[in-house]
């Protein structure tokens, strides 16, 4: 059940927070699991939901205009409003194709949310039966398959935020797009991520199903191979296949899921150029904005992460054969890693990758304009053309070897266990004020003191607090800063909490929000 809730604050600022709580009934668990089943002996089971509840909130410091221009006003007439609203989180009523809402006010043309040509490596070319194949898969047997499904999402300032969940077979997608000079880069994200994501996901079971339906002809062989195991390696059989490539061992599941996740990010940031790179004659203000990207993909037992930029994924687990409910022995593991000047990592990645620059860090800044290694958009850091586009101050100097930012996300996938307890989401501006440890504290003790309360935005509150009083002021008069002129206090900031539920250790935080 999706709950949508509004909360004021002193400021009338903090008001965007929403959560959800899974259904547990004896008929429908979010434990439960069945099997489907797939042509060529593979049985591929439905997600075990491995979450109980989640919370999310957010508040602005960022003055940004209320809907973008992009797309030619195609995305902040018509599918913008139905998403967020500049200062809550609104419910999305449940849908058996998410994609009509926002596929209805694209041009057709636009298929798939591909505005742009793709690269070959990231988008592989199939005739039109396959397509029409993969299209019909989409809507029927695929990994992000459900009847309906639950979506929220929001604004912030520059940040959105979404949440996707089939409580009916146990997934979860969640995303936080930290935008930056400009709110555009953000929405792009917000109007079509999740369908990009879908999209090379059904991709992925239409692979698969080859991959079974080849893997049986290749059984078929067998006998024929045993009768010729005596030829030499690298023989070929009337296959086409030599027994080199047949003992080839498989990529796992896991990796060729994170490879979709990777694949969607690149075929968003080449849409979201192209866009760019068609307006940026009468907006080229567009090219210096770019967004940050987290995305978590709850699936079974299995959370895949997706991060690009200064946004975090901490979890909070217990160290091996601990079971109190006190916070001893509760770790902060953090799934991400920071794309910023400050990691030397990426620092001496930045410097290797320009030996003819000899300033490619400026002011600790990535050509003195950028403090994130990473990001999807911000043009003009990565096309000698956008950079043209502009002009005086606003143009980078000496714009040697780009790109200068990357759109290469960091990925990895955590297998969830009885000792993981929570994990928290977070833009960067929750860590300008609280280390992984703080915020892991925080969030435990506060959920087992309120069996029924908010997390996250309890979390929003304390940031609140500590900026007031890094600032010398209190909360109230904080709050009454307007947006923009608060921005020199505190950043636009966006938390998603979720509740593991892999043990009985959260249920007493799995109440309804």
């Amino acid at each position: 059940m999706m709950h949508g809730q509004t909360v004021n604050d002193p400021g009338q600022e903090l008001k965007i927070n929403f959560g959800y709580q899974c259904n547990y009934s004896e008929n429908n668990s979010c434990d439960e699991s069945d099997g489907i089943d797939i042509s060529g002996g593979i049985k591929l089971r439905r997600a075990n939901s491995s979450f109980s509840c989640l919370s999310g909130a957010a508040l602005s410091a960022n003055a940004t205009l209320v809907n973008t221009n992009i797309c030619n006003g195609l995305m902040g007439a018509e599918i913008l409003p139905a998403l967020d609203s500049p200062k809550s989180f609104r419910r999305i009523p449940s849908s058996t194709s998410f994609s009509n809402l926002l596929s209805s006010s694209l041009p057709s043309s636009f298929s798939n949310f591909s505005f742009g040509p793709s690269s070959p490596s990231d988008a592989p070319e199939y005739d039109s039966f396959t397509l029409k194949s993969l299209s019909a898969a989409s809507r029927n047997e695929s990994f992000l398959s459900a009847t309906e499904i639950q979506v929220a999402g929001g604004a912030a300032g520059e940040d959105r935020v979404q949440a996707v969940c089939s409580e009916e077979n146990g997934w979860l997608f969640c995303g936080i797009y930290d935008g930056f000079n400009g709110r555009d880069a953000a929405d792009f994200l917000a109007g079509t991520l999740y369908e990009t994501v879908r999209y090379y996901l059904n991709l992925l079971d239409w692979e698969l199903e080859q991959e079974s339906i080849a893997g049986s002809e290749c059984l078929d062989l067998d006998e024929t191979l045993r009768d010729l195991n005596k030829k030499p390696i690298g023989h070929s059989f009337g296959s086409g296949l030599s027994s080199m490539e047949l003992e080839k061992p498989c990529r796992s599941f896991k990796h060729k899921v994170l490879n979709s996740l990777h694949r969607a990010l690149n075929q968003a940031e080449n849409d979201f150029l192209y866009v760019v790179e068609q307006e940026m004659e009468d907006r080229p203000d567009l090219v210096s904005v770019g967004c940050c990207v987290l995305l978590v993909l709850l699936h079974g037992k299995d959370m895949y992460v997706l991060n690009l930029g200064d946004s975090r994924a901490v979890l909070a687990t217990y160290n091996e054969g601990v079971r109190t409910y006190d916070s001893n022995g509760l770790q902060a593991v953090q799934l991400t890693v920071s794309h910023t000047v400050d990691n030397e990592y990426e620092k001496t990645l930045l410097l290797n990758g320009h030996p003819d620059d000899p300033s490619p860090i400026v002011g600790g800044k990535v050509k003195g304009k950028l403090k994130v290694t990473r990001a999807l958009g911000v043009g003009y850091l990565k096309r000698k053309i956008m950079n043209d586009a502009l002009m005086g101050i606003l143009k980078v100097r000496n714009l040697i070897s780009p790109p200068y930012v990357s759109v290469q996300p960091s990925l990895t996938v955590h297998e969830i266990s009885s000792t993981d307890h929570f994990v928290i989401l977070g833009s960067d501006g929750l860590f300008d004020f609280f280390t992984n440890d703080e915020v892991v504290k925080l969030v435990r003790s506060y959920i087992l003191n309120n069996a029924s309360g908010d997390p996250a935005k309890f979390l929003v509150e304390q940031l609140v607090m500590r900026a007031a009083d890094c600032a010398g002021f209190s909360m109230e008069e904080l709050m009454s800063i307007p947006a923009g002129r608060r921005r020199k206090y505190h950043d636009d900031v966006t938390v998603i909490v979720i509740i593991l539920g892999m043990n009985q250790r959260t249920s007493k935080a799995s109440t309804c929000l």
